[in-house]
C-alpha cells in the first residue's frame, strides 16, 4: 500500500455462538469472540479477523485497542512489511495483516495467492474436533462424526488412555490426531503416548506445557509429536528440533498470514511437518489460512463447523472437505 490517498482503519468485536460448547483441558466456552479489522481506501475495503487467546494474555478489549492504536500509522500509508516490525506477533497483528492483504488483492484485481506468489490452494480434508469429556461422552460424539476421515481428539490428562480407546472403538476407520493442550506430565507422558500409539493415532499435539517439554527430547517417541503452544513464529522453530516432529501454524500466533507463510517455508527447511490450525472462529479467520494448506500435512480449519452460524459468504464445506474462499469473503 503506497498510495497517498486517504486510508481508514476501523475495528470491532464480534460474537458468534458455538453449537453446544467447546471444551479443552483449560476449560469450556459457548461463543467465539473475534476482533475484525477493516482497512478502507478508494471505495475498497479489506478485512481480517482474529481470536484473542487468554493463554497468551490476550483479551478482546486489549486486542481491539491494539488494532485501533494503528489508525494513524495506517492512515499514513503503513505497509504490510512495516507492520511486521510495528506490532508484535499475536492476534491483533493477524487481523490487520490479513485486512491489508485483502485490500491489496482487491486493489490489484488479483486473488491473494497470486498477489503473494503462492500456490493456488485446492480443496483439503480438514480435521473435525471432538471436545474433551468422559470416555462415554466422547465416544458418543465420535460416533456421530465417525464418517469423517480425520478427527482431532481433545484430551486432558488423567483417564486419557480410556478416552482414546473409547474414541477409536467409536470411529474405527477415521485417522485420529490428538491434542492434549499441555495437560500431560512427565509422569504420564510415555504411558499416554503408548495408549495413543496402540489406538493408531497419527499425531499428538502439545502433550507437555510450553517451556517444560524437555522430556520429549529424552524419550523414544512412538508416534509424531506436534508443537502448538511451544511454537509461535519463525524465531521459535530452531530450539524445538529435538523435541517435535511437526509444528502447528496458527495465524493468531504468527501475527498474520505474512509471517505464517514465511514460517511454513522455514519449518519445511528444518524438516518439520506442518499442521495449519485455527481457533474457533468464522470463515474470515480460516480464509487466509487456506494459503498455507499446500504445504501442510494436516489441515485443521474446522472452526466454522463448530459454530451455530457462520458469517455471510463463508467457506464452502462439503462434509470434511474445505474449499478456498470466494473473493466475496476474502482475498
Amino acid at each position: 500500500m503506497t498510495s497517498t490517498k486517504l486510508v481508514a482503519l476501523a475495528a470491532r468485536i464480534e460474537r458468534f455462538p458455538i453449537a453446544g460448547s467447546f471444551t479443552i483441558s483449560r476449560g469450556a466456552k459457548t461463543e467465539a469472540v473475534t476482533v475484525v479489522a477493516e482497512v478502507s481506501r478508494d471505495g475498497l475495503a479489506g478485512r481480517g479477523e482474529c481470536v484473542p487467546y487468554p493463554r497468551y494474555g490476550e483479551t478482546p478489549e486489549a486486542t481491539l485497542a491494539a488494532v485501533k492504536a494503528m489508525q494513524e500509522a495506517v492512515a499514513g500509508g503503513l505497509t504490510r512489511a512495516a507492520l511486521q516490525a510495528a506490532m508484535p506477533s499475536g492476534a491483533a497483528r493477524n487481523a490487520l495483516d490479513c485486512a491489508l492483504i485483502d485490500l491489496e488483492a482487491k486493489a490489484a484485481g488479483l486473488r491473494a495467492w497470486n498477489l503473494l506468489d503462492r500456490p493456488v490452494p485446492g480443496e483439503r480434508t480438514t480435521a473435525y474436533t471432538i471436545s474433551l469429556g468422559t470416555p462415554e461422552a466422547m465416544a458418543a460424539a465420535t460416533a456421530k462424526a465417525a464418517h469423517r476421515p480425520l478427527l482431532k481428539i481433545k484430551l486432558g490428562g488423567d483417564g486419557d488412555a480410556m478416552r482414546i480407546a473409547a474414541v477409536r472403538k467409536a470411529a474405527p476407520e477415521s485417522e485420529l490426531i490428538v491434542d492434549a493442550n499441555e495437560a500431560w506430565t512427565e509422569a504420564n507422558l510415555e504411558a499416554n503416548l503408548a495408549a495413543c500409539a496402540d489406538a493408531g493415532v497419527t499425531l499428538v499435539e502439545q502433550p507437555l506445557p510450553a517451556g517444560k517439554d524437555e522430556a520429549l527430547a529424552r524419550i523414544k517417541r512412538p508416534l509424531a509429536v506436534c508443537a502448538d503452544e511451544s511454537v509461535h513464529d519463525r524465531s521459535s522453530l530452531a530450539p524445538l528440533r529435538e523435541r517435535y516432529d511437526a509444528v502447528n501454524i496458527k495465524l493468531d500466533k504468527t501475527g498474520g498470514l505474512t509471517e505464517a507463510l514465511a514460517m511454513a517455508d522455514a519449518a519445511q527447511a528444518l524438516g518439520f511437518e506442518i499442521m495449519i490450525g485455527c481457533m474457533v472462529a468464522t470463515s474470515l479467520s480460516m480464509a487466509p489460512a487456506m494459503l498455507v494448506t499446500p504445504q501442510a500435512r494436516f489441515v485443521d480449519l474446522d472452526g466454522p463447523l463448530l459454530l451455530a452460524r457462520d458469517r455471510d459468504h463463508g467457506l464452502r464445506y462439503d462434509g470434511s472437505l474445505v474449499y478456498p474462499p470466494d473473493s466475496s469473503l476474502w482475498g
